[in-house]
């Protein structure tokens, strides 16, 4: 039995997404990483696949923001039909991405490995 190819990233409807937070926010960072990601550089079949898409949004603009409002509104702005699957958001201001990805191993994994969003 053959492993499935992993599936391609959306990358048009990603650069879209992108551009719908940056009209909202200065963006400092935007990353993108979890199961689909970990497809692409070729983790294993057989393990806990967690999240799919875990997007790690960084911005001085989130000052003053409460989190949960900050990852309500970026939420929204993902688009789970066109990407086939919903994200997992994290928004922080840069002093808080420091902080978290000391501390946070989904954010620290999506530091190391995730996709520069910015870069598409």
């Amino acid at each position: 039995m053959h492993a499935l190819a992993p599936v391609p990233l959306n990358d048009r409807e990603l650069v879209r997404y992108v551009r719908r937070i940056a009209d909202r926010w200065p963006l400092a960072g935007a990353l993108l990483g979890g199961a689909r990601v970990d497809d692409l550089h070729g983790a294993g079949p057989q393990r806990e696949r967690g999240a799919e898409y875990v997007v790690v949004l960084v911005s001085d603009g989130f000052d003053g923001v409460p989190w949960l409002e900050r990852v309500h509104q970026a939420s929204s702005l993902w688009d789970a039909r066109e990407m086939g699957e919903t994200a997992d958001v994290h928004c922080y201001t840069p002093p808080e991405f420091d902080r978290k990805r000391e501390t946070l191993r989904i954010v620290h994994d999506t530091a190391e490995s995730g996709v520069d969003l910015l870069a598409l």
